[in-house]
């Protein structure tokens, strides 16, 4: 990296995980993909940026599942020295009294006018590190309580020593992607300490620390905000600052990741307009914006639809909102470009599970991780009226794909049920579950399905960026109004709405009744029966939605709002 490079670069964004490429297996779902989309816009626009992140060098896990959907969780080896290079430079954090050491890797994202965004990966598989500590950046999310503390010691502490190390002394901002990295605040914190001060809440620069601390939160469901019991903090931190300033640290008897970010950060936001509704819910008496998720389009795009793009729009690449052009596209080319994406999958699809799924068949996609609140098995929640449905109104096909979380006993259980129904179905309704779902498989289902679902529990899907990469493929979605989709769906434009938004169910009964009722009277005969108006609903997907939902758009909006 260049001198004039390191006093360039003013913003630090920290992240637990991130989907850069579907080789480097340092992410999990949603949260990993986002940021690396983010990354690779920041790098189109030419933000002065760096990321930092774990190496988890054995991944998240690889999938297998037996014939009865039992999941098994294997080590993912990938080959870290093909993709990364590693630095000259080392840093080290106290855990539990022990120093323990971190080397960096680097990893250059290249952005479509060439300019980049380095991204820094913290490694302490280290000969002279405890055998335990070597194994601290091995797993995304593995481990206990302990483990994951331990990790966002290093995360948070170790990255801000290490990018310093590296020559990066002029961060202005410093950008916590989701609460993980939160330990940065307090590292920060501790370098402001005033000794002529008697209020231990005035011996520090709280105010400069906020500053310079952006938050971005991801998740309305509890379990997604990391807390950790006061004894294991004190196992494992040096610092006792969180037991001097409780009202910042800690909530419930539990040091709170969630709370050190609100309490430390200037700018804080949900990743749509209803996530920052239900965020200022969870934390009242804290101002919290909304910024709404997007996807990187160049990535997403299937081959056939870039083609198609290239030709009708040039210069999308660079600029995003004149998708809404997508409206002068020759509806049968469309059409053309799909079928395409399509075959790519159905293809897929039968070399790996040998059901024989039919390109013809109107086919619906569910992929996201396996989880009780995704309510992943609402669509097979009647199988009598899905085949009656399947005999009157056309026939359909489905394509599942999905982890469930090792810890995630409910998740694991939802899987074995659709792999239950799936044999029931057979071969009336034909239904894959697709193994080891990944970045390659999201990019296949969201560009090949005819209809992508979504059904979670409202209001607990923050955002749902799944949507936004089949609509960019010219795929509607059918889906409950929660997350993006309140903002993206115009009934029979866009795609379909399962229940209202003034309404929200917890009544998965009549989420049901609506989802069928909308297969059967409304989506599958348009498919089948009114290819120009489905064709519209196509168009109008991409025009409307991909234009506004995306990465370049959603960074444009950080860096107005919190960066500058």
């Amino acid at each position: 990296m260049k001198k004039q490079d390191f006093k360039k670069r003013k913003i630090a964004y920290f992240t637990m995980e991130v989907g850069l490429d579907p080789k480097i297996a340092t992410y999990s779902g949603g949260l990993g993909v986002l940021a690396g989309d983010t990354l690779k816009s920041c790098a189109d626009l030419d933000v002065p940026l760096i990321a930092v992140t774990l190496l988890n060098e054995k991944g998240y896990f690889a999938q297998k599942l037996d014939e009865g959907g039992s999941q098994a969780e294997i080590p993912v080896e990938w080959p870290k020295e093909e993709f990364l290079t590693l630095l000259p430079v080392q840093v080290s954090v106290n855990i539990e009294g022990r120093e323990v050491r971190i080397r960096v890797w680097e990893y250059i994202v290249k952005g479509i006018t060439g300019a980049t965004i380095p991204v820094y990966f913290l490694d302490t598989n280290l000969q002279e590190n405890a055998e335990y500590d070597r194994s601290l950046t091995s797993f995304l999310y593995g481990g206990d309580q302990w483990y994951r503390l331990c990790q966002e010691i290093i995360l948070g502490i170790g990255g801000v020593r290490a990018i310093e190390a590296i020559g990066y002394q002029n961060i202005e901002k410093y950008h916590m992607n989701e609460g993980h990295a939160s330990l940065l605040a307090l590292e920060l914190l501790e370098r402001t300490k005033k000794d002529d001060e008697e209020d231990i809440y005035k011996q520090y620069d709280l105010e400069s620390v906020r500053n310079k601390c952006i938050f971005t939160t991801h998740t309305p469901v509890a379990a997604g905000h990391d807390r950790f019991p006061l004894d294991l903090v004190k196992r494992a931190l040096r610092s006792d600052l969180p037991f001097k300033m409780p009202g910042l640290f800690i909530r419930d008897n539990e040091m709170n990741m969630t709370l050190i970010a609100l309490n430390l950060s200037k700018y804080v936001n949900g990743v749509a307009k209803k996530h920052g509704e239900v965020t200022r819910e969870m934390f009242p008496g804290y101002s919290i914006d909304s910024i709404t998720n997007g996807i990187h389009l160049l990535t997403w795009a299937a081959p056939a639809f870039k083609k198609l793009y290239d030709k009708y729009i040039p210069g999308w690449q660079s600029d995003y909102f004149s998708l809404r052009y997508a409206m002068g596209i020759p509806k049968e080319e469309i059409f053309q470009a799909h079928l395409e994406a399509k075959k790519e999958l159905i293809d897929y699809v039968n070399a790996r599970t040998g059901i024989g799924m039919n390109y013809d068949i109107f086919t619906i996609g569910f992929a996201r991780r396996a989880t009780a609140y995704k309510r992943a098995d609402l669509l097979l929640s009647d199988m009598n009226r899905l085949i009656e449905i399947n005999n009157k109104a056309g026939r359909m096909q489905i394509i599942y794909a999905g982890k469930a979380h090792p810890k995630d006993g409910g998740g694991k259980e939802l899987i074995k049920k659709i792999f239950s129904r799936i044999k029931e179905l057979n071969p009336k309704v034909r239904i894959a579950y697709l193994e080891n779902y990944d970045m390659t498989q999201g990019k296949l289902i969201t560009a090949g399905v005819d209809l992508w679902l979504n059904n979670p529990l409202p209001p607990q899907e923050a955002s749902g960026t799944s949507g936004m990469k089949a609509c960019l493929n010219g795929v509607p979605n059918l889906s409950i109004l929660d997350g993006w989709w309140i903002e993206g769906c115009i009934e029979n434009v866009t795609g379909w709405a399962i229940g209202s938004a003034q309404k929200q169910n917890t009544d998965s009964a009549q989420d049901v009744r609506d989802l069928y009722q909308k297969l059967e009277n409304i989506i599958i005969p348009m498919f089948y029966k009114e290819k120009d108006k489905w064709l519209e609903v196509m168009r109008h997907a991409i025009a409307l939605n991909a234009s506004f939902f995306n990465t370049q758009r959603m960074v444009q909006e950080y860096v107005l709002n919190a960066y500058l």
